[in-house]
């Protein structure tokens, strides 16, 4: 399984961007999809997740911000950021596992990950 990112970049404060997950095939449509961040001198955390049957979750600090999709056709998954603040500044990572649904938002339950991309969010 091989995940690629792209689309980071700098943005102004409450611009948008969107993230591009390339996977290998089938790889989204076989696997939960989850996209995660971490900031300088922070850990890696959850922001979005898609499971097999449609289902999405993200975390409180960016629902009703972002979106996450996937196209099958294209093996890939996307990460559409908008009204983008300063705390959204990180790398952002994609992953791909069988978390159990418990364990969706947590990092270490997914086993393949991309090498990430940076967003940078200025004031």
């Amino acid at each position: 399984v091989q995940l690629q990112a792209s689309g980071g970049g700098l943005v102004q404060d409450g611009g948008s961007l969107r993230l591009s997950c390339a996977t290998s095939w089938r790889t989204s449509s076989n696997y939960a999809m989850g996209w995660f961040r971490q900031a300088p001198g922070k850990e890696r955390e959850f922001v979005a997740a898609f499971r097999r049957g449609g289902y999405t979750y993200y975390s409180d600090s960016v629902k009703g911000r972002f979106t996450i999709t996937r196209d099958n056709d294209k093996n890939t998954v996307y990460l559409q950021m908008n009204s983008l603040e300063p705390e959204d500044t990180a790398v952002y990572y994609c992953a791909a596992g069988n978390p159990i649904l418990s364990s969706i938002r947590l990092a270490r339950a997914y086993t393949y990950w991309g090498q990430g991309t940076l967003v940078t969010v200025s004031s």
